[in-house]
């Protein structure tokens, strides 16, 4: 599935996306991702959902593929959400103050942010041994949705994405899920859904070489 799937929820509309990944290319990436935005984006959106490190593909060589906060993906995201007047979020691999970070960047068609940084490292893929885990949640708003950010394993720690005081009313994720485990993704997701009386988005990514 390359092509933008809508979803409708109430007043929202929501553009997930979930990109077939070129392993550690960046520049081919954003501009794949920018070709099937522009063929499949036919009706106004107020959100475009990529999945987890969107940009590379799921990997440890941070120090290679790290990039700051002006660097040319956060670039390309604030261009594209100018481009489509609307929010557009995935997770890259941030340097920052010596550390790396698996961050998922909320972008806004004005260029300002809000960032989240991943907090459940997947340790037996080493992630744990390449970044720093992030400990702040983040719940951010559209149009009158609350909405909480997480990334993939997190979807398997229920006490950290749990709904106190109905804080949020959609759980947005996004991951690169195994195809192995897809009967876990699936579980999970409803789990965590009916468990918080929440929506619950996801996206997965495609990998490729």
């Amino acid at each position: 599935m390359e092509s933008p799937q809508y979803l409708n929820i109430q007043n929202l509309k929501v553009t997930v996306f979930q990109a077939y990944l070129f392993w550690e290319n960046i520049d081919k990436n954003l501009q794949n991702i920018s070709l099937r935005l522009s063929g499949g984006v036919r009706e106004k959106t107020d959100l475009i959902v990529l999945p987890e490190m969107f940009n590379t593909g799921f990997t440890m060589k941070a120090e290679e593929l790290a990039e700051d906060m002006d660097g040319k993906t956060m670039q390309w995201m604030a261009k594209t959400a100018e481009i489509y007047d609307c929010v557009i979020t995935g997770s890259l691999i941030i340097k920052e103050n010596g550390n790396f970070y698996n961050r998922m960047i909320w972008m806004l068609p004005s260029g300002d942010y809000q960032f989240y940084d991943k907090h459940h490292l997947f340790t037996m893929g080493d992630e744990d041994k390449h970044f720093t885990a992030g400990q702040k949640p983040l719940i951010v708003e559209l149009k009158g949705w609350k909405i909480r950010l997480a990334i993939c394993y997190d979807l398997r720690f229920p006490v950290w994405l749990r709904n106190k005081d109905a804080e949020y009313d959609i759980l947005l994720l996004i991951a690169s899920w195994p195809d192995k485990r897809s009967s876990h993704w699936r579980t999970l997701i409803h789990a965590r859904s009916i468990e918080n009386q929440s929506y619950v988005i996801a996206v997965n990514s495609l990998i490729g070489h």
